[in-house]
Order: C-alpha cells, then structure tokens, then sequence
C-alpha cells in the first residue's frame, strides 16, 4: 500500500528528513509513562518507522507499533525490531489490552471528523485497562487563532540523502469551515525529476475542545500543556516539569481512563 507521500512511503528518506538519534519523542513519553505510574503494555498507534516504539521497548516495556502504512511497517520490523508490528486504522482498532495508549507527532489528527476522532477514544477505551493512560502530542489548533505566521510564507526545506539534494516547498492553509490545517508540499530534486505535489490535512483541535472529548470518553485528563515536548522550542530535557498554559504550537496530553 502507498499513500502517494514521499516520506510515507520511503520511510528511509522520512528518518533522514527528521532525525531523532537522541530518541526525544520516546524519553519525553517514558517520562509521563513513569511519572503517572503506568504498566508495561504500551501500543504506539501510529508508529511510523517504528523508532519510538522500539525505544520504549529497549526501556523494558513490552511494545505493540500500529499504523497503517505498510512500507513503515516493514521498515519498522528491519530496522527497529523489538515490537510487534501490526497494520491499523487509527479511526478504529482492536489490538488487544494495553495499560497505555501511545500517539506521537500529531497522528491524532489524522481523525479529522467528530466520528472519526469519537471512533479513536472509544478504541482507546477498549484497549486499556482500568486506569491505563493515554499519551499523545500534536499541534495545537489554539495557536492559529489570530496568529498567521505559519501561513503567510512558504516553508522551504532541504536536504541530502545519499547523494541527492532534495528540496520542499510547504505551504499551509487554514480551512475553517472543515476545522482543518491543510498541507500542500511540493518536492524537487536535483537529479532533473519531475516536481511532486503532496496534499496532507490535520484536525485543528483546541484545547478545551480536546478535554471536552475525553472527559465525554472517561478520560480524567492529568496534563494539558504546551510544552515543553519533544517538538517544541526549546525542546523538553530530562527532568523538566509539565507547564501550564496551551498557547504555544504543540500541544501535549496525558489522560487516565476512569475506573467505574
């Protein structure tokens, strides 16, 4: 299965585009695991290449990384074995119990419906044990309310990997009628190939909004902050408490289901 997205579907190219060597992503997530006391059975939903969950599972957890990208997942498995890897729409799963549900780099958003996101929680629901935790990071949709600095002017990035230059243009939109943060990026190389435009959107979720959702699913919600994490500026470092407000442009919550 190939999604049409560059990094997606070379999941090489997608770990030389953004580099993690230090595991942040995963050391910032064990870090809200232990704080709150969380078991061992972890499933990463959206594990992409697999990085994260491989970590968590070096740390002593035992590991399941889902998602629904075929080409990450067998890279996941090569090159970052440990997990268990299984294919799994984010919209609705049944994996098993967990005692600690795992969505890292705004794979949240991928739910861009009510139903889609309702069909996220109740899956979170089911798969975790009484008081089992979910952990998740994204951007925050609160951020672009009267800010247009990510908006105004194309982001251009580039890059070399094994021996080719590539370069893209990212160009972000809102669309408040869909409450969508719409991605258009457009790939060229050095090498003479044909440019490739890529069309991507996420779920513009507001704080409160977010908390609305997973009290409505059980969820009592333990942090919900802006940093620092494992994508903002500067990053979290080992040690740094959660903060207090949600005004910056990630967002990051740990939630506890509800014991009846």
């Amino acid at each position: 299965m190939t999604s049409g997205n560059l990094l997606t579907d070379n999941p090489a190219l997608y770990e030389a585009r953004f580099p993690d060597p230090g595991r942040l992503a995963a050391r910032w997530t064990e870090d809200c695991l232990r704080r709150h006391g969380a078991g061992r059975r972890v499933l990463d939903m959206g594990c992409g290449t697999g990085r994260d969950a491989a970590a968590l599972h070096a740390g002593g957890r035992t590991v399941t990384g889902a998602d629904l990208s075929q080409a990450m997942l067998t890279h996941a498995r090569a090159h970052h074995p440990g997990p268990q890897y299984v294919q799994a729409d984010l919209h609705g799963f049944d994996l098993g119990s967990f005692d600690a549900v795992v969505c890292l780099d705004s794979s949240l958003l991928y739910c861009h419906t009510n139903d889609q996101l309702d069909g996220f929680l109740a899956s979170c629901r089911r798969a975790l044990a009484p008081g089992g935790l979910l952990v998740a990071e994204m951007r925050n949709g609160a951020y672009f309310l009267g800010r247009t600095d990510l908006l105004d002017r194309s982001a251009v990035d580039e890059f070399a990997w094994q021996g080719r230059t590539y370069r893209s243009t990212t160009t972000l939109t809102v669309d408040r009628t869909a409450q969508l943060l719409r991605r258009t990026r457009v790939w060229t190389t050095d090498d003479g190939s044909t440019p490739a435009e890529q069309r991507s959107a996420w779920r513009l979720l507001f704080p409160q909004e977010l908390r609305h959702f997973l009290t409505a699913h059980g969820f009592q919600v333990l942090e919900l902050h802006d940093g620092p994490g494992p994508r903002t500026e500067p990053p979290w470092q080992q040690g740094e408490s959660p903060g207090t407000t949600t005004d910056a442009d990630r967002l990051h919550v740990v939630a506890r289901l509800c014991t009846l």
